[in-house]
């Protein structure tokens, strides 16, 4: 059992439930503080969370068997969870545990669309794209964007519906810095995987921007994050106890130093990154989470 759970990348995993359960807590905080009134549905909101995860989880197995088949995953490189390069699964025995988790979440998805409206038909398809053409996006150097787009925008945005029953443009704005974090887990894979990727004859963001561009990305990515909290606190978007996101900082620093120091012929130096760029992510949301709880429960 422990083979289908690593196949799932759970160590990711924060990418996928962070932004969901960020907005959960904020409608939360809407509607004690700033009198919102809309009924909120606990349980749809709990759902959308479970199927963000089963969708990536259903992604992550879907595009480690797409990088397998094309050469990109190979004994040498770091990519992955291995499971087919060192020949714990058949290539077909992965895809098809890939494609009946995205059944899963599609079936998630479809009873949300019956709880809630429409609206999430659109939300959903483009998830579905995601999670199965994924690959094509990061072999064209669109990867960055399209992480943005779903994990940073769509799974909030989705989340909020199907609790609310109307779209909240407003989450959009307060995704957007854990969206950005996220970005950093793709991006620190791919300048890790720079020199294994060309020789696989795919193009990545990293691969065009070169390292000096790369670690520029990182940084600015990092920082942006931040600076967007504190944009919203300032603006009223969020509790000014939303501040509390500062004291993640010291881990963001040490992933940016780390980035610093990597050259494309030595990868191993952040061989490890991407997990503790998940791990910022984690941080990073659970600080935004536990602000909202403390100004809506305890203030």
């Amino acid at each position: 059992m422990n083979r289908w759970i690593i196949a799932t990348r759970p160590w990711s995993f924060p990418a996928s439930a962070m932004p969901a359960l960020v907005t959960m807590t904020y409608l939360l905080w809407q509607q004690s503080e700033l009198s919102y009134d809309v009924t909120l549905n606990i349980w749809n909101g709990v759902l959308a969370i479970i199927g963000a995860i089963v969708f990536q989880a259903a992604g992550n197995i879907i595009s480690d068997y797409y990088d397998y088949s094309h050469g990109v995953d190979r004994p040498e490189t770091f990519g992955s969870a291995r499971l087919l390069v060192d020949g714990v699964f058949r290539p077909s025995t992965l895809l098809l545990y890939g494609i009946g988790l995205l059944f899963i979440g599609i079936v998630i998805g479809l009873f949300l669309l019956f709880t809630s409206g429409t609206q999430l038909i659109w939300i959903g398809l483009i998830g579905v794209v995601g999670t199965l053409f994924y690959y094509l996006f990061k072999y064209r150097a669109l990867g960055d964007i399209l992480i943005f787009i779903i994990y940073g925008q769509l799974i909030a945005l989705g989340t909020a519906y199907v609790m609310t029953s109307r779209l909240c443009p407003e989450i959009l704005l307060i995704s957007a810095p854990i969206g950005l974090l996220v970005v950093n887990i793709l991006h620190a894979n791919n300048t890790r995987d720079i020199m294994h990727d060309r020789q696989a004859g795919i193009r990545t963001l990293a691969m065009h921007m070169g390292m000096r561009g790369s670690r520029i990305e990182y940084w600015s990515m990092n920082i942006i994050a931040f600076l967007g909290v504190i944009a919203l606190t300032v603006c009223q978007y969020l509790p000014w106890t939303a501040l509390i996101v500062i004291v993640t900082w010291p881990l963001a620093w040490k992933n940016c130093i780390i980035m610093q120091n990597a050259t494309i012929d030595n990868p191993e130096k952040i061989k490890n990154l991407d997990a503790q760029s998940a791990q910022l992510v984690l941080l990073f949301s659970f600080s935004i989470i536990v602000s909202l709880i403390a100004s809506t429960y305890l203030l």
